[in-house]
């Protein structure tokens, strides 16, 4: 190997590990207890939603339709992070109340969806999440009636790249 190709290897390798730490500092779930608003995005960046909760605020960070997770940081009354949670989960799913959850307890809990669908046999709107369920990539339905209520919540499997028809 010359001087300029190893020049260029090891310039890879530092490109390469700069892009790791890069990524590791955009993981949500390693953003520490107490981090102030201005701690949080400066590691994530800006949130893709907000809410305001009734003890201080929500900031989600979702990595859909593209990823299978959803965070949802809430902040204190004093701005500070106080819990964390990533609800893109099987079993954090199970919270979702049919006939009880509205189509605004679905966005503050779970985000904008991936797809809004519709299909013949319901007379509203479907929307779509990725999830990982254990190793599985899945897809979950929240079935919302016209008024906006839960009626369902189905599962499916993710369609893998040998599936889809040309």
């Amino acid at each position: 190997m010359n001087l300029a190709s190893g020049m260029r290897c090891r310039r890879l390798a530092l490109a390469s590990g700069l892009a790791l730490l890069a990524g590791c500092a955009g993981m949500p779930e390693r953003v520490p207890p107490g981090s102030t608003r201005a701690q949080i995005e400066e590691r994530l960046g800006r949130p893709t939603a907000e809410h305001r909760l009734s003890d201080g605020t929500r900031l989600q960070y979702s990595r859909q339709p593209a990823g299978a997770q959803v965070y949802n940081l809430d902040l204190g009354p004093d701005g500070r992070l106080r819990r964390l949670e990533q609800v893109m989960d099987v079993a954090w799913l199970e919270r979702v109340e049919v006939g009880r959850w509205t189509r605004d307890d679905v966005l503050l809990h779970l985000g904008r969806p991936a797809w809004v669908e519709r299909v013949a046999r319901f007379d509203g709107d479907i929307w779509t999440y990725r999830v990982i369920d254990h190793v599985w990539q899945r897809r979950v339905h929240i079935y919302l009636s016209p008024a906006g209520v839960v009626q369902q919540v189905m599962y499916s499997d993710e369609p893998m790249p040998d599936d889809r028809t040309p």
